[in-house]
């Protein structure tokens, strides 16, 4: 049964090449709305991704959101050696990786003293962003931070996922109600279903509380974890 936001029930994955360039756009949309409503003192809340702060939340966002940029600027290779999915491999990095990407972006962070910065900081990332992208044909080969090429529509739905979820994050640091565009609500969950795509229905969840649920960001009950195991559903491991 859909939700109160309006969000379509889930479906299989199909989603057409320009569907995570829109996503993103919605998204990053919907956030830039939220991010100009912020008081300065809002910067300094907890997260559910410590030691993060709003603040530093925020600008680990902005970082992601700008990556296609950097990974459009360099020669692609000749072929993509990865899908979104391979993307969010949990092992990609180590403690120590983890430890030092955690820093550098408190010190990024450092730099933005009120939430009008901040806001203006990821207008114009986004803003960026999209020219870039939308200026590449839909099989363009990105370069990731890791090195690896992928196709830039799979390359955007990570984008999407990262906006989407940490949306969500920022949300409950915020006390907010989430603002998942149902756009990138559908990219997310096409994602996060790992196996058993055809049997998510019975769940009786629309995507907003797939996403919540199988990102772990509003866990499952036992029941509910019972019924998807029951159906041979899993997640996709996020790393």
């Amino acid at each position: 049964m859909p939700g109160s936001g309006g969000y379509a029930p889930f479906v299989e994955r199909s989603t057409p090449p320009s569907g995570p360039l829109d996503a993103f756009d919605d998204e990053a949309e919907r956030l830039a709305g939220v991010l100009h409503t912020l008081a300065d003192a809002d910067l300094d809340r907890a997260t559910p991704c410590p030691p993060w702060t709003v603040r530093e939340l925020v600008v680990h966002v902005r970082n992601g959101a700008a990556r296609p940029v950097s990974g459009l600027a360099v020669p692609p290779p000749p072929a993509p050696a990865l899908d979104a999915t391979g993307y969010f491999n949990p092992g990609i990095f180590d403690a120590a990786s983890n430890a030092e990407r955690v820093e550098a972006t408190r010190r990024d962070a450092a730099a933005y003293r009120t939430a009008a910065e901040l806001a203006a900081a990821f207008d114009d990332c986004r803003r960026r962003t999209r020219e870039a992208v939308r200026a590449q044909p839909p099989d363009r080969i990105v370069v990731t931070r890791h090195g690896d090429g992928m196709l830039l529509t799979e390359f955007m739905a990570t984008r999407v996922v990262e906006l989407a979820l940490h949306g969500l994050d920022l949300a409950i640091a915020l006390d907010r109600a989430p603002w998942t565009a149902p756009s990138a609500a559908g990219v997310v969950a096409d994602l996060l279903v790992a196996s058993g795509a055809d049997r998510v229905a019975e769940l009786g969840w629309d995507q907003a509380e797939l996403i919540a649920k199988a990102s772990g960001r509003t866990p499952p009950t036992p029941a509910e974890s019972a019924a998807a195991a029951r159906l041979g559903i899993t997640w996709l491991p996020l790393g």
